[in-house]
């Protein structure tokens, strides 16, 4: 379960599963204002203050290190090396 005010799981593994190709624009700029908005929202947030999921959530989506350090979520490497990853 995420924290209040986080983009749920569900949503993020939706988005992510979902191939580029077979996205609306609509799809894809939703996509992009949640992610951000996702990601201001877990650099605010304290790690003290994260729930154990929201961590784990944050360490697979890039969350928080994403904003910081500018590394790739684990999902969106796995999505590159099938050939999902944005191709703008």
């Amino acid at each position: 379960m995420s924290d209040a005010g986080r983009q749920s799981f569900t949503d993020k593994v939706g988005a992510a599963v979902k191939p580029d190709s077979e996205k609306t624009t609509t799809e894809h700029m939703g996509d992009k204002f949640q992610g951000k908005m996702d990601n201001v929202a877990g650099s605010v947030q304290p790690q003290g203050e994260k729930s154990y999921g929201q961590k784990v959530g944050d360490t697979f989506t890039g969350g928080h290190d994403a904003t910081t350090n500018n590394n790739s979520s684990i999902v969106d490497k796995a999505k590159s090396a099938l050939g999902m990853g944005d191709k703008h």
